[in-house]
């Protein structure tokens, strides 16, 4: 019974990670839809529901939480000391899918202890790697439950689309709040969807502040996405202002699932995105479509079994750039047990490089304020 139980726990967590990479879309599609997709159509909210930033309970993480646990002020054993910044940064990140149930369209912003769970546990192990650079902002969020991402349909359009409301109200707040701050934003699959849209539509107010924007775990297209944004990808490790995306698999590498279903879908401007288009930032390098040994990685985080402590290993993973993926080399350390198919590591992308990222931001800070 208990090997039972537990079987049926890791196949709920893959499901949660192989929405966030699309695989979803094609492989067992229709047994998936009909585990997993919600109950009934998608039905709006009250207004009045809606959360209201400028309280902080509407906030998994921010400077005035006021928390003696607070997951994005986390560091892992090995964590080189601070920098120490005379004008730190403002990060605002965006958490990935962690609504597993059917009966809504739209996770509830609080009440699921699961969910809750998920939550906190993506902020310490992503967007802690941003603390020295600057206060970390995290918004709860009504994001998308894992279904929605089964069906290009009604329902699923206007649960994404309320999911992007809240963030985009949590946005304005973390402006109004910041309104001097030089911007550092980051977000993880569903994450990252939702700030590729808020790059296109809240590029005037990024003007001169953005430091970088890590859009990390979904496909970003040259062609079809960044003209839309406005920015550059990332080709100098001391840039600012630039885009850094990128989505780890280990080799052989068979991306067929997420190309099957990202191959040929069309920009905001109505350009198709291409294979050949697909952005790889190497996180090690700073570059796009970079190179770099295992030697250049000054951590990897590697969890404890319970997922609550963590420590850094240096020297064990390399990779490169190769035609939109970014390519895992070296020694991989046991990183937990969801690996999705075709070697994609998607759940570990900010894991692999954890420190490498801390040292990426800290770079463009400190180009930006030159």
């Amino acid at each position: 019974m208990c090997a039972r139980r537990f079987l049926i726990f890791v196949f709920i967590l893959i499901l949660l990670f192989v929405a966030g990479a699309f695989a979803i879309f094609q492989f067992g599609q229709q047994v998936l839809i009909k585990h997993a997709t919600p109950k009934g159509h998608f039905q709006a909210p009250a207004p009045s529901t809606g959360p209201d930033y400028a309280r902080v309970e509407s906030w998994l993480s921010r400077p005035d939480l006021a928390q003696p646990d607070d997951p994005a002020d986390w560091k892992p054993v090995g964590t080189s000391p601070p920098r120490g910044f005379a004008q730190p940064a403002a990060v605002f990140y965006i958490h990935p899918t962690t609504y597993l149930e059917r009966d809504r369209w739209n996770g509830p912003l609080s009440g699921h202890r699961e969910s809750e769970y998920r939550d906190r546990l993506f902020v310490q192990s992503q967007a802690s790697a941003f603390n020295d650079a600057g206060a970390i902002w995290a918004p709860r969020y009504r994001q998308a439950a894992f279904g929605a991402f089964l069906l290009r349909n009604e329902d699923a359009r206007k649960a994404l689309d309320l999911a992007y409301s809240d963030v985009a109200a949590a946005f304005d707040e973390f402006l109004g709040r910041n309104p001097d701050a030089p911007v550092i934003l980051a977000g993880h699959s569903q994450g990252a969807l939702h700030l590729s849209r808020l790059l296109r539509e809240r590029a005037g107010q990024l003007k001169g502040r953005l430091v970088a924007a890590y859009v990390v775990g979904w496909p970003i297209s040259t062609a079809a996405d960044l003209p839309a944004m406005g920015l550059p990808a990332c080709s100098s490790p001391d840039e600012s202002g630039c885009l850094l995306s990128w989505q780890s698999f280990g080799q052989p590498a068979n991306p067929d699932l997420i190309m099957d279903a990202w191959e040929g879908t069309k920009g905001p401007d109505g350009v198709k995105r291409e294979r050949k288009d697909m952005l790889c930032v190497n996180p090690l390098t700073g570059t796009k479509d970079g190179a770099a040994p295992p030697r250049a990685n000054a951590g990897t985080l590697v969890p404890s079994a319970d997922m609550s402590e963590g420590v850094l290993q240096a020297g064990k993973v390399g990779a490169r750039c190769d035609n939109g993926l970014l390519l895992l080399d070296g020694e991989i350390p046991a990183l937990g047990p969801f690996v999705l198919p075709g070697n994609n590591y998607h759940v570990y992308d900010y894991a692999l490089f954890w420190a490498p990222v801390r040292q990426d931001a800290e770079r463009r800070l400190a180009a930006w304020k030159r």
